[in-house]
């Protein structure tokens, strides 16, 4: 699934017009250059053009200190910090006065420079943690040496996660821990490169460095996956249970069955972080569903699968059937089959669902997936524990609107409340969370860390307001942001509008723009302007402020406060 550095070289050679720009800048205590490709490549082919500016290595610190530097001219949105284990031992054999707070006197610096950047931009901060080296001084005993430079670079990492990552919203670690980890140090660093160029990652590693930190930003951007849509035979269990029968199918703690066993408990913990899960299986219903209601070895229930589609039917239009119930784009799915036919029927008819090539061999199935780091996320709240429960409801919607006559009649039946609260800090994460998540309904497409959020909620130039929804079916949780904006005296921008798509044909736009114009109202605004920035994937909302009775003027959209009339709704404020 990784190009090579070459084939990343390539795709700079590619039509970059219409791809989203974001600038990025690169420091380095290292030789960057072949990373710099390797990142715009890789942004190429994930669908963004990346402006790098690299810096000269070994300048962090005057380009972070100095608040005239081209690092401020440039005004980054993401800032990557490359500080090589190689520079790390070094510092390491100079401090031979401290060795003992060694780590903790470099976590000091590395806050300094990250509230300094933050203190001067907006730009969130990726800093790459460090990959091991075990210089052998103490061999297996410098685990127990506190001054060893094992023991220090190993608190170190930790000091980065929990003392710097989990508190600063806007820093975000690229793991190359867990890349060499996976493959290994002699193919991650050639010394004989490093002594010639001051190049530490060798042209192998910089393609998979470069993707995970593409990922990292491609989820604060609002692009990854979302949905896991398993086979069932030879993929979530071993045999055919059709042919074999539930007694004969494998899972369990012996032989090939705990390959699977070990697989479904991967695909679990995805469910309970927030992927949704579906199946898509040829198989008739009630066999498919027999091992997941029956077998004492299954570890996925029935409660665990949002959506769940089992029959003879090509299994590319199953995926569309699914992706009509999910509402979410194609390319925010992953199609896991054991079968090399009915992958190349789902890559043919449908291009933008990820379909991994699965190894023959299911022992081998787990790690492979764990290479390709399919499911990137910058964020997660409670709310996404609850996700599958919410698609399995919106799917019972689905099948019971059609036992009504008209819609109307529908939305009265089905008690919808919403609670609509300015952003809080219970709020906050969800709020967020739904900003980077949000691609279809989003007029503006703007993203929020929570730092972000908590700024929105203590200024006094913006309204915000959060929506719940909540039906006789179950609760849907927060699904609509407004960040409202003060423009003029009279006039109020509308700077975010976003909704989950899961709530679309429910009355949810016209109950917002209610709530939105009484704000006004209330606050002496006699205009309410919205605007629509087009991107790839928000097409859908492009005639939004017309439907609801905006005029447009220039590029931007007007209501008159004063000549609103209230749109009917059957959703009723929560009190």
């Amino acid at each position: 699934m990784y190009k090579t550095f070459s084939e990343l070289k390539k795709e700079l050679r590619k039509n970059i017009q219409g791809l989203k720009k974001i600038k990025i800048a690169l420091l380095g205590d290292t030789a960057t250059q072949f990373l710099n490709i390797a990142l715009k490549g890789t942004a190429i082919h994930d669908g963004f053009d990346f402006e790098i500016f690299e810096a000269d290595f070994g300048q962090i610190s005057r380009q972070i200190l100095d608040p005239t530097s081209e690092y401020y001219e440039f005004n980054a949105d993401y800032t990557i910090i490359f500080e090589s284990s190689h520079k790390l031992l070094g510092q390491y054999y100079k401090s031979y006065d401290s060795q003992t707070v060694f780590a903790d006197n470099k976590i000091t610096y590395v806050e300094e420079l990250y509230k300094t950047i933050q203190g001067r931009t907006k730009s969130r901060v990726i800093y790459c943690n460090f990959p091991s080296i075990n210089n052998q001084v103490f061999g297996n005993f410098s685990n127990k040496v506190e001054s060893s430079f094992v023991f220090q670079q190993n608190k170190l990492n930790y000091l980065l996660s929990a003392e710097i990552a989990v508190k600063n919203n806007n820093f975000f670690i690229a793991d190359l821990v867990s890349i060499q980890n996976k493959w290994g140090r002699d193919f991650m660093f050639s010394p004989n490169i490093y002594v010639n160029t001051e190049m530490v990652l060798s042209l192998d590693a910089l393609p998979i460095v470069a993707h995970h930190i593409t990922g990292i930003i491609s989820s604060l951007e609002g692009k990854f996956k979302k949905c896991l849509i398993l086979d069932l035979d030879n993929t979530t269990w071993g045999g055919i249970i059709g042919d074999d029968g539930l007694e004969k199918i494998q899972i369990g703690s012996f032989g090939i069955g705990k390959a699977f066993t070990e697989f479904q408990y991967w695909v679990k913990a995805l469910q309970k972080r927030g992927v949704i899960l579906a199946v898509c299986s040829k198989n008739d219903e009630d066999k498919a569903k027999e091992p997941f209601e029956k077998h004492p070895d299954m570890v996925l229930r029935l409660e665990d699968i949002a959506v769940f589609v089992a029959n003879w039917e090509n299994k590319a239009d199953n995926i569309r059937k699914i992706q009509s119930i999910l509402n979410i784009g194609f390319d925010s799915m992953v199609f896991l089959d054991d079968n090399p036919f009915e992958r190349n029927i789902v890559r043919e008819n449908i291009p933008e669902v990820c379909v991994p090539e699965l190894p023959e061999d299911p022992a081998e199935y787990l790690e492979y997936l764990y290479s390709l780091n399919l499911f990137e996320t910058a964020s997660f709240s409670e709310n996404d524990s609850e996700r599958t429960k919410q698609y399995q409801v919106e799917a019972q919607r689905a099948v019971d609107i059609e036992s009504f006559t008209n819609v109307e009649d529908f939305l009265k039946s089905m008690n919808m409340v919403s609670d609509v609260q300015a952003f809080n800090s219970f709020s906050k994460p969800r709020v967020s969370q739904l900003t980077q998540r949000s691609n279809q309904f989003n007029l503006r497409t703007i993203r929020y860390t929570e730092q972000d959020v908590e700024e929105l909620i203590k200024s006094e130039d913006h309204h915000t307001i959060s929506f719940t929804l909540e039906d006789k079916y179950g609760d849907n949780g927060l699904i609509c942001v407004i960040v409202l904006e003060k423009k003029t005296q009279e006039t109020m921008f509308i700077n975010t509008w976003l909704m989950s798509c899961r709530v679309l044909k429910r009355g949810m736009e016209d109950f917002t723009l209610n709530t939105i114009v009484d704000t006004a109202q209330k606050n002496g605004y006699k205009y309410i302007e919205g605007e629509f920035i087009p991107t790839s994937k928000n097409q859908m909302v492009k005639d939004h402020y017309e439907r609801l009775g905006f005029t447009k003027q220039d590029e931007k959209w007007i209501l008159n406060v004063d000549e609103y009339k209230t749109k009917q709704v059957y959703i009723n404020n929560k009190l």
